[in-house]
């Protein structure tokens, strides 16, 4: 089983701490509600990677021979020929439009011969089912694919079995996934796109890469321009079923010189590869199923970590904005200077703007906190349009949530209501219910001093 687990990310602002064409909209009819319709994507902007070949085959390596636990995969697996996917259980609204568009971008940017039937069984099966089925199953998960099965019954009688060891697989024939069906749309569609990824591709993720879904920090949800490429070279003629890692470095050069031909003069940056003690020590502080003293000693030792190993990349910044998560109930002011750290080091690496936008949400909200409504505005301002091209409806409503606090201690209150208004269409993609939409308003609000 390939999971995608939940880690405590920057959605979640604690109360407690003091466009241009590339974005189409449209309302989504999603249940009853007194609240402003749902607002769907209907059109992203998603730049292709942003490295140099040398290094994208060392991504590629580690990425396809690899589990997340270290276990080397002895051969090359992928699906041969044209993929089929179906959908089974109760779907929820939202799904069919957004796997509809994903599997265009499939088709369009990876060259993937794929598509979707009305059958009971696929090469892929997605199973919508309830999240307590899903967590039954894998509690820390929030959603998972595991191979040769195609429903949740198989899974089970299945599941510690060689049936179901992605180490024991010699070629992709039959996938399920399991997505649930009582969450956000923006949930279910984060789950579609990255255990959908992983069946066609890679099941490793490097925290090292700054620009993809295959990385446990989840700031990525929706397939990257990275990601693509990396479909389509593990799609190129090329490459078969059984092929070696060597056998697969050897043939690589030639993949990505012909699909990415202006990463072949680009200069390599050969990063350094992540510990597993900082993996787990980010586990530890950002999980859900940490303890308050588990959290703080994970952000400490992530923190360490990193400052040890000399990095001055995004794992540098995620291991300080991960010790602003844990600290910010108890101390913002010191989780502030946390999360100005993270943007120092997040500014100065390529490809983190999606990046910077979540630490904007915390460095704004502190400056709402502290009645300071202009640089908020200023804080928030380049990040809205970021939050759009990356199809994050939960951080776009967040930041348009807090720009509204902002002009509200500015009195400038009849834009803020407009603001206001145009934020919630969002937060119901991204967030989901009516009372989880409200919690955000509610929340939000408590920050400014105004209204305390």
């Amino acid at each position: 089983m390939k999971a995608r687990v939940a880690l405590v990310l920057a959605m979640a602002l604690n109360a407690c701490t003091p466009s241009t064409g590339g974005h189409v909209t449209r309302a989504l009819p999603i249940a009853d509600s007194t609240l402003p319709p749902v607002k769907v994507f209907a059109q992203g902007r998603h730049a292709g990677p942003i490295r140099a070949n040398n290094d994208l085959a060392l991504d590629f390596i580690e990425l396809s021979f690899k589990l997340e636990s270290g276990r080397d995969l002895p051969v090359f697996t992928r699906f041969e020929g044209p993929v089929t996917v179906t959908v089974v259980g109760k779907q929820p609204p939202s799904l069919q439009h957004d796997l509809t568009r994903l599997l265009k971008r499939l088709r369009t940017e990876a060259r993937i011969d794929i598509s979707q039937i009305n059958a009971p069984r696929a090469n892929i099966t997605i199973n919508a089912v309830p999240r307590k089925e899903i967590r039954k199953m894998l509690p820390q998960a929030a959603c998972f694919v595991a191979p040769n099965v195609s429903t949740l019954d198989e899974y089970r009688k299945a599941r510690k079995s060689s049936k179901t060891n992605w180490s024991q697989l010699r070629k992709r024939t039959q996938l399920a996934i399991f997505l649930p069906n009582d969450v956000s749309p923006q949930e279910v569609r984060d789950c579609l796109h990255e255990e959908l990824a992983q069946s066609l591709g890679p099941l490793n993720d490097l925290y090292r890469l700054p620009d993809s879904v295959f990385n446990d920090d989840n700031v990525h949800t929706v397939l990257t321009g990275f990601d693509m490429l990396m479909l389509r070279a593990y799609y190129s003629p090329k490459l078969h079923n059984g092929m070696s890692r060597g056998q697969v470095a050897a043939t690589l050069p030639h993949i990505l010189r012909e699909i990415n031909p202006r990463g072949e003069n680009a200069a390599a940056n050969f990063a350094t590869r992540t510990p597993i003690q900082w993996k787990r020590a980010v586990e530890s502080a950002l999980g859900p199923a940490s303890s308050r003293p588990e959290r703080l000693k994970g952000a400490n030792e992530a923190l360490r970590i990193a400052k040890a190993m000399g990095w001055q990349d995004q794992r540098r910044a995620f291991a300080h904005y991960a010790m602003g998560r844990v600290i910010q109930r108890e101390n913002p002011k010191e989780a502030h200077k946390h999360y100005s750290a993270a943007k120092k080091f997040y500014t100065a690496t390529p490809g983190t703007r999606l990046h910077q936008a979540y630490v904007a949400t915390q460095l704004s909200a502190f400056a709402v906190s502290q009645g300071q409504g202009a640089d908020a505005l200023r804080l928030i301002a380049p990040h809205v349009e970021t939050a759009k091209m990356n199809e994050n409806a939960a951080l776009l409503s967040t930041l348009l949530l807090l720009r509204a606090e902002a002009l509200d201690l500015e009195n400038r209150p009849s834009e803020a209501q407009a603001v206001r208004m145009d934020s919630l269409g969002w937060a119901r993609y991204g967030f989901g219910s009516d009372w989880a939409v409200r919690a955000k308003l509610r929340e939000i609000a408590s920050l400014n001093p105004l209204k305390g």
